[in-house]
């Protein structure tokens, strides 16, 4: 839900002393409503006071609702409303100054304001339709204040991290035992399991290593997933799964179950990497499209990266889209269990980000060339043309896990970084 608001002092000099104020907001409510109407699943307006002194900002800023409310967009009328403005930026709340031409200068201050660090940004522009980049983001921090994401690590003790990150964005991270996992499992129908894993190897261009036991068991772990998930009221699932699978600790792999969850636009995210299933849960919502999480492979003489994991997105164009055909093999490194080779697209753009912390994200872009079949390595592997290899090389940091999506983002991840404060570097 997004709270509007116009601002005009009492008697105006800019643009002009006669300007008709509530024929301009008349103005711009009917184009935002038909945004609204262009996008009923992505945004909710609400509010939309005229504003024309410094206690009726600070009042309004005391009715936000803040269990609601994702975020504030701001329209200036005329100048002399900067103060204004900043006391509707101070809620703490993303907000969105939106400035037609001649409509004011506090786009200046609130730009400055927004640099400092704090969740804000400016959009200065005649054409309404720049708007929709916003409402995408404006969906992105709904989902992301409202998902929660179970962790299973040994210990089940919540981290620093998933407290930064919590606090920094709203979402809600519950730590769980393996014991549960092996609950969700045994709840689960031999029957159902059974009868879905021959529809799901049905739908494979071919198996390879893996028996049908083992794909059932891969199966049946994520039915369970699926209704532990459901019974937690949570969208997303992280967990230690290499020590999990070495411990005894796991009675399916999670790779077909990471790679089912992403395609429903839910989250299955491999070894706890918080940093990860952020990155998911800011980019799902904002392309509508699942990520690719992956290991890092560099080739600076080719100029080129090898993104590779043993689990892979099928619905890689969108939530719900045809998906791209698939192997089902062996998990790589122990050869046992179920995963999944994915033939990615190629020929296109793609996006590769990760949060290192709620304050700082990195991103660089690339292009799918081709599909590698390699028995070093992991199942899915996509090689990819980057800009500058070497750069990304040398300044390299966190673990080597990325998150891809198919499109180029990188003036949206901008934008995002600005209303949501962090920051956003090119690693290459």
């Amino acid at each position: 839900m997004v709270r509007k608001a116009y601002v005009a002092v009492n008697k105006p000099t800019w643009p002009k002393p006669d300007v008709k104020v509530e024929a301009v907001r008349a103005e711009v409510e009917s184009k935002l409503a038909e945004i609204e109407r262009r996008h009923p699943e992505l945004v909710k307006f609400t509010g939309g006071e005229l504003i024309r002194t410094g206690d009726d900002a600070a009042a309004h800023v005391k009715s936000l609702d803040r269990a609601v409310t994702d975020a504030n967009l701001v329209i200036t009328i005329t100048s002399g409303s900067d103060g204004m403005v900043k006391t509707i930026g101070m809620s703490g709340l993303p907000t969105l100054l939106f400035v037609r031409p001649y409509a004011g200068h506090a786009w200046g201050s609130f730009s400055e304001f927004a640099q400092a660090g704090n969740k804000a940004d400016v959009l200065a522009s005649s054409d309404y339709d720049d708007l929709d980049v916003y409402v995408r983001i404006f969906h992105t921090i709904h989902a992301m204040r409202n998902s929660k994401i179970l962790v299973v690590v040994p210990g089940n003790k919540p981290s620093r991290e998933s407290e930064e990150f919590s606090r920094h964005f709203g979402t809600t991270f519950r730590y769980i035992d393996y014991a549960e996992l092996k609950t969700a499992y045994e709840r689960t129908g031999e029957g159902a399991a059974r009868k879905e894993a021959e529809r799901y190897m049905a739908g494979a261009l071919r198996v390879v290593e893996p028996s049908p036991d083992q794909i059932y068991r891969g199966i049946r772990f994520h039915l369970g997933v699926k209704q532990l998930l459901e019974r937690e009221g949570a969208n997303g699932i992280t967990m230690d799964c290499l020590g999990g699978i070495n411990r005894g600790d796991l009675l399916g792999y999670p790779c077909v179950s990471f790679s089912r969850l992403d395609d429903e636009g839910l989250f299955g995210v491999c070894q706890a990497d918080l940093g990860c299933a952020m990155t998911q849960l800011l980019l799902t919502p904002f392309t509508g499209k699942p990520g690719f999480l992956f290991n890092v492979v560099l080739d600076t003489s080719r100029n080129e990266m090898i993104q590779s994991h043993c689990t892979a997105p099928t619905s890689v164009r969108g939530i719900g889209a045809p998906p791209a055909p698939y192997i089902l093999r062996t998990h790589l490194e122990t050869a046992e269990g179920a995963a999944v080779q994915v033939l990615m697209p190629i020929g296109e753009a793609m996006t590769a980000a990760r949060f290192l912390g709620p304050k700082r994200l990195v991103t660089f872009g690339a292009e799918a060339i081709a599909n590698v079949s390699s028995d070093e390595g992991c199942r899915t592997q996509i090689r990819t043309r980057v800009k500058n290899s070497q750069k990304i090389l040398n300044g390299f940091k966190g673990i080597v896990h990325r998150v891809s999506y198919y499109g180029d983002y990188s003036d949206a991840l901008v934008k995002m970084g600005r209303l949501m404060a962090f920051e956003v570097i090119e690693e290459g």
